[in-house]
């Protein structure tokens, strides 16, 4: 029997969880998870390195290496092949800081 997945905490839900481009064709949409949005924004957003990423989401560096090559993946997707894209699901937990800044949450 597999491990279970680890809860990865989340800052926040996404305010805009649906992007479509501006020519919608009927492509099947990508389905990106809400820790895998949580990645992007801390990596490439927030500018944290993927053990700081880690640490706040409190994962593995692993795990949030693999968790960022699949987003940069349905990004790539949604950008190359015009696909839409939901951002949707995950085993995530809300970071109960999320409306104030602390040490161990969002950097604002």
């Amino acid at each position: 029997m597999p491990r279970p997945k680890k809860c990865r905490r989340v800052c926040s839900l996404p305010p805009c969880a649906y992007f479509s481009p501006s020519t919608t064709q009927d492509t099947q949409a990508v389905v990106m998870t809400v820790d895998e949005y949580e990645t992007i924004r801390l990596i490439d957003l927030e500018d944290l390195t993927q053990e700081e990423c880690a640490q706040q989401m409190e994962v593995a560096r692993t795990t949030v290496q693999a968790i960022y090559a699949s987003a940069r993946k349905k990004l790539a997707q949604c950008i190359v092949q015009g696909r839409r894209m939901i951002i949707s699901g995950g085993d995530i937990q809300v970071c109960e800081h999320r409306e104030r800044s602390c040490s161990r949450c969002c950097r604002r």
